[in-house]
């Protein structure tokens, strides 16, 4: 599982802690330095990347090692304000910016920044895409 540490707060990097406001996100696919993670159970956030790959775009995701966990890159300062039920947003600081290595120990690329449409995924699209993969999920669940 990816290491949040609970609602918000500070996530554990590769690189360790490193202070500094983060660098507004912009439409290229680097990452600034300073992002917050969404993290999610992997079936809700596998439906909200093929949501967000089909639609509005995604940004870098994160998987642990265990596949249990899927965690989207966010600019800076969402945690402040996330409250999302079934997920956590945390703070992340420093790790892969243009070194490929993710910026979260002991977790692997499922989009890297290269192939991500942005460098960030936008928290209101993010919300609107996991509301949208809770709900499929309810609905096959039911049929099944």
């Amino acid at each position: 599982m990816l290491k949040t540490g609970g609602g918000k707060g500070v996530v554990e990097t590769a690189s360790g802690v490193q202070g500094g406001a983060g660098a507004a996100v912009t439409g290229t696919a680097e990452p600034p330095r300073d992002l917050d993670l969404v993290t999610v159970p992997a079936r809700q956030g596998l439906e909200a990347v093929d949501i967000l790959r089909l639609r509005d775009g995604v940004g870098p995701v994160l998987h642990d090692g265990a596949c249990d966990t899927l965690g989207f890159l966010v600019p800076p300062g969402t945690a402040d304000g996330w409250d999302l039920p079934g997920s956590a947003c945390t703070q992340t600081y420093g790790g892969g910016r243009g070194s490929g290595v993710p910026p979260v120990a002991g977790t692997g690329w499922l989009v890297p920044p290269e192939g991500a449409f942005a460098a960030a995924t936008d928290p209101a699209v993010l919300r609107a895409a996991l509301g949208e993969a809770a709900r499929t999920i309810e609905a096959v669940d039911r049929c099944c």
